[in-house]
């Protein structure tokens, strides 16, 4: 018995010890993350890369990033999702402030191995490991004047260094909930962090709301900066005479970033309104392999054509009543020829961007996983948005809207109305900006 309590009594101190000191704990975390990606590095080319891409980082931005007479500004995304979020920033600051120094670094390479090549800034690289020593050096040799950290970035040794050496730190579209470790009793190290933020903008009220609670005044809501973005994207628009020839005298739903299980989905209601003489489809798979092209045409069988395999306009005037959109970059501009469109990725981790769609005033339809999307709850609220959970579903929700004007009218109002009332996000943080440069 005295093994047994002696054994209890251990793992009760070690709980405690770890519960005490929270930044010994997130440092063993971090070490072990470390390890592991290098483990992983041997077989997996995601990992490879985020090895890989950190090995000469110091030496990399001493040679690439020394800009003695000139201001610098850092910031830093997780992946490529948090910088579309940063990007209105970026293109602002570089706008305003054309002689400063602009370092965007990330955390994931689905993320850098996207946007390496980026030319609004003048350095992009990967962020080295959290470490106290990694910190210090990063910032010593980088030495910005303001940073700029996007939605979730939380790297306990950055931000206390950024704090210690008294430089501005700003965290931008951020959103969070009540479920977060900041608002648990035994979160005292990241509320902590978040004192140590210079000013914090976030998305929504509930958020604002949750940091007034744990005594946080320097913040402010400005939305999401994505609104900004796609009102950009959609004012300078350029008309595809192909898509116009195409969609131009029907009815046409837009699908974009769609799964294999969106497709199944989209292929059932194709077939239902194929009856109706006025009815395309344009399909935007998430994935353009030529696997996965083959599969989406292969659903919808003679019906479909290739976007790459139409030459002219006049190719548009066949039989092809599913145009299969198999590049990447178009999307943005594709909801544009919708009278209704479908976003996907609700049927797997989560809905990917439906703000692209919401910008052109279209209701928009999309799969059951939509709860990490602030914005998919706004626009459901508002009436713009519907989510469906299977094809029967998607089909008597598209009749009803089909056979009210005055409904369908009033979401493709609602949805735009939601967007523009939400812009204005990156002039906020540009006018924060200006104070600290």
């Amino acid at each position: 018995m005295k093994g047994v309590a002696l054994g209890f009594a251990v793992i009760i101190g070690i709980i405690l010890f770890f519960l005490l000191n929270p930044r010994f704990l997130y440092n063993i975390i971090i070490a072990l993350y470390h390890t592991a990606i290098k483990i992983s590095s041997l077989w997996n080319k995601k990992s490879k890369l985020w090895v890989g891409g950190r090995r000469n980082i110091f030496q990399e931005l001493a040679n690439n990033f020394s800009f003695p007479d000139h201001k610098k500004i850092w910031i830093h995304c997780a992946s490529l999702g948090e910088f579309e979020q940063g990007r209105p920033v970026i293109e602002k600051i570089r706008q305003n402030y054309p002689e400063h120094k602009i370092l965007l670094t990330f955390f994931s390479p689905s993320g850098y191995e996207v946007r390496k090549n980026y030319d609004v800034a003048d350095h992009v690289a990967y962020l080295p490991i959290d470490t106290k020593k990694n910190a210090r050096k990063f910032i010593e040799i980088i030495r910005p004047d303001i940073a700029i950290f996007v939605k979730y970035e939380f790297w306990v040794h950055y931000i206390e260094t950024l704090y210690k050496q008294k430089i501005p730190v700003l965290l931008i579209s951020a959103i969070f909930t009540k479920k977060m470790i900041f608002f648990k009793w035994y979160g005292k190290l990241f509320r902590n962090l978040l004192r140590k933020f210079t000013f914090i903008f976030v998305q929504e009220e509930n958020s604002f709301d949750l940091l007034k609670k744990i005594k946080l005044t320097e913040v402010e809501i400005a939305h999401d900066t994505r609104f900004d973005r796609v009102t950009a994207i959609a004012s300078a628009h350029v008309e595809n005479p192909i898509l116009k020839n195409f969609a131009e005298g029907f009815n046409v739903m837009v699908a974009g970033s769609t799964w294999a299980a969106d497709e199944k989905l989209l292929k059932h209601a194709f077939y239902h309104n194929l009856v109706y003489n006025n009815f395309k489809l344009i399909v935007a798979p998430h994935n353009v392999s030529k696997k996965d092209i083959r599969k989406a045409s292969k659903k919808f069988k003679k019906y479909s054509v290739l976007y790459s395999q139409i030459e002219n306009v006049a190719d548009t005037t066949n039989n092809s009543r599913v145009l299969i959109i198999d590049n990447i970059g178009m999307l943005s501009s594709l909801y544009k020829y919708a009278d209704v469109c479908y976003v996907g990725g609700g049927f797997k981790k989560g809905i990917h961007n439906i703000l692209e769609a919401a910008v052109y005033g279209k209701p928009i339809f999309f799969g059951p996983k939509y709860k990490k999307a602030a914005e998919a709850h706004g626009l459901i609220k508002a009436g713009a948005a519907f989510s469906v959970s299977d094809a029967d579903n998607l089909l008597k929700d598209m009749e009803f809207l089909g056979g009210f004007d005055a409904v369908y009218k009033g979401a493709c109002r609602n949805a735009a109305k939601y967007v523009s009332d939400r812009c204005g996000g990156s002039e906020k943080v540009l006018e924060k900006i200006r104070i600290y440069l």
